[in-house]
């Protein structure tokens, strides 16, 4: 250890001056250990308070999530099949005698079934149930401003197919009168609810997810991808948030029709 000593000052200046210093640096120290020792006493009794701007997309997995789904305003559940096998397990697995099937009148559309169990759904959700059907038919991907759309009862809808012709997987044939919804528009939307820390999200039409969300994002024709258009909506939604939203992109992914897209509001 070398010590520089000021030949200006006696042994004795030079050995108070030293002395000084380390009474201050000794003080210093002595501040910065209790100081420490604060901040244990801290974290220890958990009263430093941690604040997270990250929001999580947090629920189980519901059965009809299999399908495409929506719920209408007045809270019935539709769900529409996604492939020929999902058509198949819509109506013959899901579809009770007291709901609504529909259809769009296109080529490529899915068995659409309005889940009524056991209740009367009004005019309201019987239009909202008809966008839906029209949306995820193929007259999205061919950007068809507006289709025709029919529903009919369960009882309509049959495996049998008319002499010498057989159905493949998720084919039906539907017998008798039909309830027509004439130029059902192509209109979409997916909706964001926060609940707590956590978040959920919906689609379907403008009247459904206003009713089921807290913000909304209008979709319509466009050049993006699923992936891309998924990934504007979950930066679109945490910029109305305010804070990052941790939404699965699959789980957004799944609520989007096949077909270009744009993501608006």
């Amino acid at each position: 250890m070398e010590v520089e000593i000021d030949l200006t000052k006696s042994i004795q200046e030079n050995a108070d001056s030293y002395y000084g210093l380390a009474k201050k640096s000794k003080k210093k120290l002595g501040g910065l250990a209790k100081g420490m020792e604060e901040i244990e006493k801290k974290i220890a009794s958990s009263s430093v308070e941690v604040k997270t701007k990250t929001l999580v997309q947090k629920r189980a997995k519901e059965w009809y999530e299999k399908f495409h789904w929506f719920f209408t305003s007045e809270n019935f559940l539709v769900i529409s099949g996604r492939d020929a096998k999902t058509n198949e397990i819509v109506v013959k697995k899901h579809m009770a005698k007291s709901d609504v099937y529909f259809h769009a009148d296109v080529h490529g559309a899915p068995h659409t079934v309005l889940v009524t169990a056991g209740k009367k759904p009004s005019q309201i959700s019987l239009n909202e149930a008809a966008i839906f059907a029209a949306v995820f038919s193929k007259a999205w991907s061919e950007q068809l401003s507006a289709v025709d759309v029919y529903s009919a009862a369960p009882e309509q809808v049959t495996k049998t197919a008319p002499s010498g012709e057989s159905l493949g997987t998720g084919a039906f044939m539907v017998y008798g009168k039909r309830t027509w919804y004439k130029k059902t528009p192509l209109t979409h939307y997916i909706g964001l609810k926060k609940n707590g820390d956590s978040l959920s999200i919906c689609s379907g039409s403008e009247s459904a997810v206003r009713k089921n969300s807290d913000f909304m994002l209008k979709l319509s024709f466009g050049s993006d991808s699923k992936g891309l258009a998924a990934k504007k909506i979950r930066v679109k939604f945490s910029e109305k948030l305010k804070e990052k939203a941790d939404l699965n992109l699959d789980d957004i992914m799944a609520l989007l029709p096949s077909g270009g897209l744009a993501v608006n509001g």
